[in-house]
């Protein structure tokens, strides 16, 4: 039995009629339709009108003309457009574990230091990311130059070559050059997400722990792991995104070259487009890599539900 006192405590919210509540959400819906028409106009008809462009061919100065699957036959015989795919695997299937272990391990190390010292290595590796992407390729530019590199320099110093080498110029080399500027610039913001998130884990579990026996090894796998999987997952999505649109540094330091060897599919989606004026060519390669990007994250995702 409920007592008096406690019916007459309970205060009875009043109901709000319903023009009250048609009020409140056209007013909500008037707020956003700023950003609804932005969102509109600037992300999903672009994305329509990729899709629809991708079955013409179009191109400056006629009328588009209708093709079908013309262009996606021709994309996958295309040699080019072949290995901008393999290189653009490649720089992900290098940078994205490279980056995500990386980034752990040094959020590890600097998470149980003094908070000062955190603070400062956590700006310290942000810094990549804040500068622009064109001051920090002009910096390696730079670096990579065969006359007066920074390393090549060096390299002949310490005796590892013989020689001035192209970095930039020589197949062997290219690609790994970019490879190498994508992870100094990429592995900021997943430190600073670790270092975060790994302050956050409850650390009465692992004091509790280490005095069961458990090594560090242990409390990390079986305590911090878990806990910083829902982080980890964010991070692997957004690196491999990002990963796959690689196109600035390319765009900045080789332009594709030396023959195609560091072509990726952004780049050359950017050169058959604005180069070459082929607009539906092009926006059958940004179709295909929109789907391989979704079918990855889809799959990043299923597999992050499992482990949790």
């Amino acid at each position: 039995m409920i007592s008096l006192a406690a019916k007459t405590a309970r205060v009875k919210e009043p109901k709000r009629s319903s023009a009250l509540v048609r009020q409140e959400t056209i007013a909500s819906y008037l707020f956003l339709l700023p950003s609804l028409i932005f969102f509109l106009g600037f992300v999903i008809y672009p994305m329509i009108l990729c899709v629809v462009t991708s079955f013409f061919d179009s191109t400056m100065n006629r009328a588009d003309i209708f093709v079908g699957l013309a262009n996606y036959k021709e994309l996958f015989a295309d040699p080019i457009f072949r290995g901008a795919l393999k290189n653009t695997f490649i720089i992900v299937v290098v940078s994205v574990p490279v980056t995500c272990a990386f980034s752990l391990w040094i959020s590890s190390a600097i998470v149980d230091l003094p908070e000062w010292a955190t603070s400062l290595f956590r700006c310290v590796f942000y810094l990549p990311v804040v500068t622009g992407s064109v001051a920090v390729t002009v910096v390696w530019k730079w670096m990579y130059n065969n006359y007066y590199g920074i390393f090549n320099y060096l390299g002949k110093a310490v005796g590892l070559i013989d020689k001035n080498i192209n970095w930039l110029g020589d197949e062997k080399y290219a690609l790994g050059c970019i490879i190498l500027i994508l992870l100094t610039t990429s592995v900021g913001q997943p430190i600073v997400l670790y270092v975060s998130a790994l302050g956050n884990v409850d650390q009465s579990i692992v004091e509790a722990a280490e005095v069961d026996g458990a090594t560090d090894f242990q409390c990390f796998w079986k305590i911090k792991w878990p806990a910083i999987m829902p982080t980890t997952l964010y991070i692997l999505v957004i690196t491999t995104i990002n990963s796959f649109q690689c196109f600035a540094l390319i765009q900045l330091l080789t332009s594709g070259g030396p023959n195609h060897s560091t072509d990726t599919i952004m780049y050359y989606i950017y050169y058959t487009a604005f180069k070459l004026y082929r607009y539906g060519y092009g926006n059958a390669m940004g179709v295909v890599l929109a789907v391989i990007i979704a079918i990855l994250s889809a799959v990043q995702f299923k597999l992050g539900s499992q482990d949790n």
